[in-house]
């Protein structure tokens, strides 16, 4: 799971159409890989677990958060 540096999971859904903003939380190696569907958690993957989302990127661009 990566973190996404959104404060709300409306503000993600509000970045659609724009480059993803994730950070890796993974220490096996990088998670994002590209286009994709990806989990993610934010808005701090690390300490503040608010809201979590499924975010679907295509072409390098945000299309779809769920």
């Amino acid at each position: 799971m990566m973190g996404a540096r959104y404060k709300t999971k409306k503000a993600c859904k509000e970045a659609i159409g724009t480059t993803p903003y994730f950070v890796e939380t993974s220490m096996f190696g990088a998670e994002y890989k590209g286009d994709g569907t990806y989990t993610v958690v934010g808005p701090a993957p690390y300490t503040d677990r608010r809201w979590y989302a499924r975010v679907t990127v295509r072409d390098g661009l945000i299309v779809k958060v769920t």
